[in-house]
């Protein structure tokens, strides 16, 4: 099972002085493992777990629809997306991947409580649909508690035998320092200035930066055996291994060169659908050997 760490920059951030850095073979050999990757045409299925507003909601939906819809403004979701072409590029296969939006399922009742085990999620997950063809995400709300989250992740991918899922919580009232940096100081590390979100919701933007990251990782390493580096039972995927930088000259504790809207002061990297603007990870380039940024 893979995940996104926790974004604790003493630990991790220490790996990257700026988003171009040429990284070795020692400190960052990142493999294709002989497995296969997720490819064709796939519906991204929504299961909201606790209460979400609309607006909330609208943030998710918006970005999903973003990731193969073109935009004029560049950067874009899109643009941000088709890098990971290259790894099917470089999987020597002639197949892409396309993104939609498929099914959303509701449940505000808390069915399964606010204290949630990975047992739960799959359950969850379950929901969605068990077809192959079909990528089941389940966001919980900022109060419900998953084991281990915040204590080592803020979010996981993994697939079953017919589906892959992706977990990704609300962090904004549990650990915001943790999950949705750089919308928030971080617990540890330095104490710069947290950014003003895009979408003005701590909460909802760092679900955004957590669920980009998982989805290529599911989309690359599916089941354990695509591409990523070190470990099998701790991989840094295309999005992990490049944690916490988001623009060109990141560094521990800063983002990197982002583009600010001069309206509302808010930091981004990449145009969405419907006026939308987000802050997405950088994705480790397999053919460049680095760290890609959008800006």
């Amino acid at each position: 099972m893979a995940y996104i760490k926790i974004l604790i920059l003493l630990a991790t951030l220490l790996n990257f002085s700026s988003a171009a850095r040429k990284l070795s073979d020692q400190d960052m050999l990142f493999k294709y493992h002989n497995g296969p990757l997720l490819s064709g045409n796939i519906s991204i299925n929504l299961i909201w777990y606790g209460k979400f507003k609309p607006s909330q909601k609208a943030i998710v939906t918006d970005f999903i629809s973003s990731l193969t819809r073109s935009r004029p403004e560049n950067p874009s979701v899109q643009t941000w997306f088709k890098l990971t072409q290259k790894y099917y590029k470089n999987k020597k296969s002639s197949t892409s991947v396309h993104l939609s939006l498929g099914n959303q399922i509701l449940d505000e009742g808390y069915t399964l409580g606010k204290s949630l085990t990975m047992q739960n999620v799959q359950l969850l997950a379950a929901k969605g649909t068990t077809k192959s063809n079909a990528i089941n995400v389940v966001l919980t709300s900022s109060d419900v508690a998953v084991a281990g989250f915040c204590s080592s992740r803020c979010g996981t991918h993994a697939a079953l035998k017919k589906f892959a899922y992706i977990w990704v919580g609300n962090s904004e009232t549990q650990c915001p320092g943790q999950c949705a940096w750089p919308f928030h100081q971080p617990i540890y590390g330095p104490q710069s200035p947290p950014l003003v979100g895009p979408n003005n919701d701590v909460g909802l933007d760092g679900m955004v930066i957590n669920l980009a990251g998982l989805l290529v990782g599911t989309l690359t390493n599916p089941f354990g055996n695509g591409f990523y580096q070190g470990p099998y039972e701790a991989p840094l995927e295309a999005a992990s291994a490049c944690s916490g930088v988001y623009g060109k000259g990141a560094y521990p504790g800063y983002a990197g060169n982002l583009l600010v809207d001069s309206t509302t002061g808010a930091s981004y990297n990449a145009h969405g659908v419907n006026g939308r603007k987000y802050l997405l990870p950088a994705l480790y380039d397999p053919e460049a050997k680095s760290c890609s940024t959008l800006v």
